[in-house]
């Protein structure tokens, strides 16, 4: 059994709730500083501040992915947007690290790939197609989930600090191609959010695939419509087990 020729020569990942269940992970983080921080929160509830967390409606963590923040400025203001909106006290600097503490250990002990992960990256490879990733999160960061995951053989190729500045900027789409060594139109980028990722990629000029798994979108103020995704000609997949269909990776005989 082999592979037809593809008709993409490489395949650029994001990380976050596309390769690595980051969703699972934050929902422990969450519950963790609930436990803590937000005494008078129901466990009931935690998940409204996992959703809350998730959406970050006032847009700071894209603020640092534009450069416009630091990291822990954007993650302080969004810890405090959730003291506020459940009832817990304002953290100050102190009350800041005492918070991170406990969502970062939660958090770092959680990151586990999804299901689909690895079998595509297996069939990339039966394939030929070169792989890498690219993520709005710092390269050293993404490089510890990556191997924490079980994913270690999937090169980092482009995080934040690589350019200054994250995903949708073409920029960065391009910079991942060039190290990758595919040129863009025959690359394919293939993330969990449709503006940043998918229609991102194709800005940039490559091949943009949605991966809207079922019940994972953040909600907020994401474009998240599978329809109008689709009639403005970007594929969307529901499972990462999709994607050698949707690239034309067909078996032959």
């Amino acid at each position: 059994m082999t592979l037809a020729p593809p008709p993409v020569e490489g395949v650029l990942f994001d990380i976050d709730d596309t390769l690595v269940d980051t969703q699972a992970a934050f929902a422990a983080a969450i519950d963790a500083v609930a436990r803590v921080h937000l005494p008078d929160l129901p466990p009931d509830r935690y998940g409204e501040a996992l959703a809350l967390w998730r959406a970050d409606p006032n847009g700071h963590y894209r603020a640092y992915t534009r450069g416009e923040l630091g990291y822990d400025t954007q993650r302080m203001r969004r810890a405090n947007e959730l003291q506020d909106a459940f009832g817990g006290a304002t953290l100050d600097d102190d009350g800041y690290a005492a918070w991170l503490s406990v969502f970062w250990g939660a958090f770092e002990a959680s990151w586990t790939a999804h299901d689909d992960a690895a079998q595509v990256l297996a069939d990339l490879a039966v394939a030929g197609v070169r792989v890498g990733s690219l993520s709005n999160a710092a390269t050293e960061l993404q490089t510890r989930k990556l191997k924490s995951a079980g994913l270690g053989h999937v090169p980092l190729l482009v995080g934040v600090d690589t350019l200054g500045v994250g995903k949708p900027d073409p920029r960065v789409f391009l910079e991942a191609c060039r190290r990758l060594g595919t040129p863009p139109e025959r690359t394919a980028y293939v993330g969990d959010e449709l503006d940043v990722d998918a229609l991102g990629a194709r800005g940039a000029g490559l091949v943009g695939v949605w991966l809207d798994r079922p019940g994972a979108r953040r909600g907020g103020p994401h474009p998240e419509d599978p329809l109008a995704a689709r009639a403005s000609g970007v594929p969307v997949i529901g499972s990462l087990a999709e994607l050698p269909g949707v690239l034309g990776l067909s078996a032959t005989a």
